[in-house]
């Protein structure tokens, strides 16, 4: 099947701005619609290239999460070019799940 999605940013305005750390799971609310990552968690990774994390713009309702055709798979790096404020809580370990603070780049965690 084609991807016929139109994302936001073209593959040459992909910088590096973290060390690899393999993927993750981001809807097209941020990669498509170019909103911001309002929820993030950490998740087990399923295998030795997945990071664990996963980026929300927190527009999605759950119909929005289950159809897989809203989401996708991309190397961390490309979604920390989407929204850079991720970057810093990016090494917090698995079961971590955080929300943007309202009207900032600074993420609180959720307790869990």
């Amino acid at each position: 099947m084609a991807n016929n999605k139109r994302y936001k940013l073209k593959g040459e305005q992909i910088r590096s701005l973290i060390e690899p750390m393999g993927g993750c799971i981001a809807t097209d609310k941020i990669t498509v619609h170019g909103e911001l990552v309002d929820y993030m968690l950490r998740e087990k990774p399923v295998n030795d290239i997945d990071s664990g994390w996963q980026f929300f713009s927190g527009t999605e309702d759950q119909d929005y999460v289950n159809d897989p055709n809203n989401s996708a798979i991309y190397d961390v790096n490309t979604i920390a070019n989407y929204d850079p404020a991720i970057i810093p809580y990016l090494h917090l370990p698995v079961g971590t799940q955080l929300e943007r603070i309202r009207g900032t780049d600074k993420f609180q965690i959720i307790p869990g």
